[in-house]
């Protein structure tokens, strides 16, 4: 695991709203939007995990599409077209979640906007609500971890390796380099300002992110809430894994705006 990727590793499709995009203050990534509804019911803005792209949503977005809402999916810094080569682990990509939330508001019209994250990208969505204060209608997290510390443990017990050092170091290290407190960014904190109806999605048997540790954000959100537990499914999407499990918990999360 590494604080640092490629840019353009995985390109994924731009439209010509990307140009407009790039020329937003201090966004380092890009972006593109799906429409293909003559109405809508409200926005969906879905955020990627480490490593991978919008692409990565692209099947999420369908399904939001077919529930009547139309999906605007965006590159973190560091990835898929994105200008920049480093990832913060949703630290920095925060900053993207709230400049994508303001500049999507001209474009909803007034209409709901639902922030959408996966692992990474749920860390970011509960760090832009903390910190910028940014005030979606409403978020779903799917995959996400409560602490960066417990999620890079986790990957090296995965891998059978003691976590003990080497996740300490590799945390305290990636986050000096980034310019900031690797230990300071967890999720089950910013949860505690997240005041909109939000929907948890988590698999029981996800290495990366322990059940436990979606629970605690669960119990850390304040106002309406869901949790959504899928049987024997690891650090993966759900809507692949289980289908149907997915399409049910969203679309009666999603009733609320109709």
């Amino acid at each position: 695991m590494s604080f640092r990727v490629t840019a353009g590793s995985e390109k994924s499709p731009q439209t010509p709203l990307s140009n407009k995009w790039r020329g937003l203050k201090r966004f380092a990534g890009s972006v593109f939007v799906l429409f293909g509804l003559l109405s809508v019911k409200g926005w969906v803005l879905l955020f990627h995990g480490y490593a991978s792209a919008k692409s990565s949503m692209l099947p999420e977005a369908k399904a939001l599409h077919t529930l009547g809402y139309a999906s605007f999916l965006v590159d973190f810094r560091g990835s898929g077209g994105s200008n920049r080569s480093e990832t913060s682990l949703g630290f920095a990509e925060a900053e993207d979640v709230a400049q994508a939330f303001e500049y999507a508001r001209a474009l909803a019209a007034g209409q709901p906007i639902i922030l959408y994250g996966r692992s990474m990208g749920g860390a970011a969505v509960l760090r832009a609500i903390a910190v910028y204060q940014i005030q979606p209608a409403g978020i779903i997290l799917e995959a996400v971890f409560d602490k960066l510390l417990s999620t890079v443990q986790n990957r090296f017990t995965s891998m059978g390796l003691p976590s003990f050092p080497a996740a300490h170091l590799l945390v305290f290290w990636g986050g000096f380099q980034q310019g900031y407190s690797g230990f300071r960014h967890n999720p089950v904190e910013y949860a505690a300002s997240v005041y909109c109806p939000a929907l948890v999605l988590h698999g029981t048997d996800d290495p990366r992110a322990t059940l436990a540790e979606g629970r605690a954000v669960f119990q850390n959100l304040n106002g309406k809430k869901w949790f959504e537990a899928f049987s024997g499914v690891g650090h993966e999407a759900y809507l692949a894994a289980k289908p149907d499990e997915w399409q049910r918990a969203v679309s009666q999360f999603l009733a609320q705006y109709s």
